[in-house]
């Protein structure tokens, strides 16, 4: 059946903008039910009303601030590997249930108050506007403006300071949660980088015979690789370790140690210096006898050996780290304490 076919009288109405009802005809024969009349909502007439439902937004923030105080002590104070029973999940791990649970409060409290203060607070008066091109010339510049202004005297923002006031801090307070979780990019280094194995008395290890050394193992012009005394590769940390604590030793003529406190730190012309390059940690293997210049393959950063190991070429930015030494009373050389500064590249803590 065409719209033809049905009464005039029996034809659905249409209201127009001005609000007047006229009757669909064969050009519209559908029409538009317009919007229901507006009523009222009770936070409209009735002030104690909006009170309460402004306390009740507030109290949503706060429950969000709480829940993210919840979230950074639960992470500071529960142990990883503690667990809990929850009926029904059964034994699961306290620290994620806790964060879990802190952290989807928080949110949900936001959420929460944000919506419940559209729905009874905010202005809910429905408005039809004709679609127009897409640009944007002065006078619609001027309507948005004019809108936007309108919309915030609607929102109430200025008048309710307890909404206003809870809804900033709830914002500014969840974002910590996220600046706590920075810490499982992994533990702080403390001053672990800061110190080697080495210390006072402990002895020289050649790495290739895994011999304690003597000063006549080394002979002028010789470039010998060692490491601290008690530590071995089959070491669970070896590598972490070495990384750390390697060590060069080279024998010049005193007459030819140019750096006072080398010559003071050597012992009979042994000077002991870091292997890992200052540039981004390579070792160092490489050695000229006639200049006592040492080598980084990596990227040709060369140290002066015979001049404190202070870099004359390439992209290292700091003299390779010197170890004072000794012998002892079986006539053994042994470190007189850790390195004078941090070994291998600048870090970002370094003072």
């Amino acid at each position: 059946m065409s719209s033809q076919d049905i009464p005039e009288e029996n034809l659905p109405v249409t209201q127009d903008t001005t609000g007047s009802v006229k009757l669909a005809d064969e050009k519209n024969p559908f029409a538009d039910p317009g919007l229901p009349p507006h009523e009222h909502r009770i936070q409209d007439i009735d002030e104690r009303a909006a009170k309460r439902s402004e306390r009740t937004v507030a109290l949503l923030f706060t429950l969000s601030m709480l829940a993210t105080v919840g979230f950074i002590a639960s992470y500071v104070t529960i142990p990883v590997d503690k667990s809990v029973y929850i009926f029904p999940l059964g034994h699961i791990g306290a620290l994620n249930f806790a964060l879990g649970m802190t952290l989807g409060v928080a949110l949900f409290a936001i959420g929460a108050g944000a919506v419940h203060w559209a729905r009874t607070l905010m202005s809910d008066q429905e408005l039809a506007d004709e679609r127009h091109p897409i640009e944007a010339p002065p006078e619609v510049r001027a309507k948005v403006m004019d809108d936007f202004r309108q919309g915030a005297k609607e929102s109430v923002l200025g008048r309710r300071k307890l909404i206003r006031n809870t809804m900033f801090g709830a914002l500014a307070l969840f974002p910590l949660s996220g600046v706590v979780l920075l810490r499982d990019l992994g533990p702080l280094p403390g001053t672990k980088l800061r110190h080697t194995l080495w210390s006072k008395g402990k002895l020289l290890v050649n790495m290739n015979t895994n011999e304690p050394m003597r000063p006549s193992d080394i002979i002028v012009g010789s470039l010998t690789f060692a490491k601290p005394e008690g530590l071995e590769e089959h070491d669970h940390g070896f590598q972490t370790e070495i990384a750390k604590a390697a060590l060069m030793l080279v024998r010049i003529q005193p007459d030819n140690i140019k750096d006072k406190q080398s010559l003071e730190w050597s012992h009979e012309g042994i000077l002991a210096y870091s292997k890992i390059c200052t540039h981004v940690g390579c070792p160092i293997s490489l050695y000229e006898q006639q200049t006592h210049h040492a080598l980084c393959p990596c990227h040709q950063s060369t140290f002066d050996l015979a001049d404190g190991a202070r870099v004359i070429f390439g992209p290292a930015g700091h003299a390779l780290p010197q170890l004072r030494i000794g012998v002892n009373d079986e006539g053994y050389l042994e470190a007189l304490g850790d390195f004078d500064e941090p070994v291998g590249p600048a870090f970002w803590e370094r003072g």
